[in-house]
């Protein structure tokens, strides 16, 4: 497949996804890290879904993905510039929570106002989020306390089916990377590692 049918082809299916999040629906998507189950994360209801399909406590709110430092600073208080400084410079996928998320769905933080947020690397990962306009829900594929999925083909057929929209855009690489690392800022400005 040429370069240009490649991009018509993922210009179809971010549309696809784009129109799905807007209905209020979930999708199946390769993210920077591992394959994910996405939804818009403004919509309480398609949320609850995922809790839904993933048999996840609603007191364990999701990973958030955002396209740019200017989207996260649109949906939370305040973005410290250590934490800017930081994300400008990482190389490896990097979740940071934020106190005082805004604009979100009240089932997809946390308890205590805060929200665990991404900014994804990995281009094609990125482009949905760009395309969708806001942050989307980004949690791993599987049933809540069940391994993560490598692949593709790993991803429970219960999930499959849970879902919306399956994007189609890198099935077939056969493993992927290991969830990120989590890290938020200290109340003294010190970074704390929850998850390295």
């Amino acid at each position: 497949m040429n370069k240009a049918a490649t991009f018509m082809m993922q210009d179809h299916e971010l549309e696809q996804a784009v129109s799905t999040m807007q209905a209020g629906g979930t999708l199946l998507f390769p993210t920077d890290t591992i394959w994910g189950i996405g939804c818009d994360a403004c919509n309480p209801e398609a949320v609850q879904k995922v809790y839904d399909l993933k048999q996840r406590d609603p007191s364990k709110p999701f990973v958030l993905l955002a396209d740019s430092i200017e989207m996260v600073k649109a949906y939370v208080q305040h973005v410290h510039p250590r934490l800017e400084t930081l994300l400008a410079h990482h190389v490896r996928p990097l979740t940071v929570v934020y106190d005082q998320a805004k604009g979100l769905a009240p089932n997809g933080i946390s308890a205590d106002g805060s929200v665990a947020i991404r900014i994804p690397l990995e281009p094609f990962c990125r482009s949905v989020v760009a395309a969708f306009g806001k942050p989307i829900v980004a949690t791993s594929a599987n049933i809540s306390n069940e391994p993560f999925p490598t692949d593709y083909e790993s991803i429970s057929p219960a999930i499959k089916k849970g879902v919306d929209y399956i994007l189609k855009a890198r099935k077939k690489e056969s493993k992927f990377d290991q969830p990120s690392a989590i890290v938020k800022l200290s109340r003294r400005g010190e970074l704390i590692f929850l998850r390295e």
